[in-house]
């Protein structure tokens, strides 16, 4: 009797286990959120249910020896210190075991790094004003973000791998300091390709929408699965994420619709020990088509 509920034991530990593991490998939903003051607060996003991963869009003027600005268009005015009344919707979202991660850079090209040095100060302006740091002007108030997204789609190539080390050392501080990226599909990056070859990147966000060589069109999944099997093969993230606009023309070519994405595009790619979900652009197109709750399910 004794052998027998101790083998009944193993095995639903072991079956516990499993469990745990084929949950883990299940994918979610990262989203952009700030660029549209009509697409609900930063808490509603993170009541929805739908997102694992909220991406505040962007700190869109640094380096350089610029003065760096944080830009949320229609939700608070950064010049009168009004986004620090984000600080309570943050933890609200952390408290809900969603990642908030700062999205640096953006499709308007107000930023660079001129040099090391400029890295290692934008890294320590990062860090003391949106992450573990201490600042008396943190733009989103005592909030602490989960991490720092390279949206970089212009400027120069140099020293991103440099800001990404820099970066993650400060992860040795307590709080560990997610990086992300969304490089274009087109293999390697032209922006962020060589700091993602530093293997310090936890999420990539591939944008497979505006690169007709490698994104979906018409049924064709050829280019978009050889794409997606360079990046998966080719760099170090933990997960990579299949990026998609979630509305017709919402950022140029590149939509798919919800049949297509989950009967073709998903089971495409869901193999990869890499795949890590869906990512969205943005907030305000997904409430327009409500996109993600219509996927989350079979991402």
């Amino acid at each position: 009797m004794a052998f027998t509920i101790s083998m009944r034991q193993t095995f639903l530990s072991l079956l516990v286990i499993l469990i745990l593991v084929v949950q883990s490998e299940g994918g979610g939903i990262a989203i952009y959120w700030g660029q549209n003051g009509n697409e609900g607060t930063l808490a509603e996003t993170c009541a929805s249910g739908n997102y694992h991963i909220v991406n505040l869009a962007f700190l869109s003027t640094f380096g350089g020896g610029r003065t760096p600005m944080i830009n949320l268009a229609g939700h608070c005015d950064p010049y009168s210190n009004a986004c620090v009344g984000l600080s309570a919707d943050i933890k609200a979202c952390q408290a809900k075991g969603i990642k908030v991660i700062l999205s640096i850079g953006g499709g308007v090209v107000s930023y660079s790094l001129d040099s090391s040095g400029d890295a290692r100060q934008v890294a320590t302006y990062l860090w003391n004003n949106f992450l573990g740091g201490h600042s008396s002007t943190r733009p989103l108030g005592d909030a602490v973000l989960d991490g720092i997204d390279f949206d970089i789609e212009g400027g120069s190539s140099e020293h991103w791998d440099e800001l990404a080390r820099y970066l993650s050392r400060y992860s040795n501080r307590g709080k560990k300091v997610f990086l992300t990226a969304a490089p274009q599909c087109p293999f390697p990056d032209q922006w962020v390709g060589g700091a993602l070859k530093t293997g310090l990147f936890d999420y990539v966000w591939v944008q497979f929408y505006n690169n007709p060589p490698c994104q979906y069109t018409s049924g064709e999944l050829s280019n978009l699965e050889n794409s997606w099997k360079q990046w998966t093969s080719s760099i170090h993230s933990t997960k990579t994420f299949f990026g998609l606009p979630a509305a017709p023309d919402a950022a140029g070519s590149g939509f798919i619709p919800v049949n297509n994405l989950t009967s073709q595009v998903l089971p495409a790619i869901k193999g990869s020990t890499k795949y890590g979900g869906v990512m969205l652009w943005s907030k305000y197109y997904d409430d327009e088509t409500g996109y993600s709750a219509s996927i989350k399910s079979y991402v």
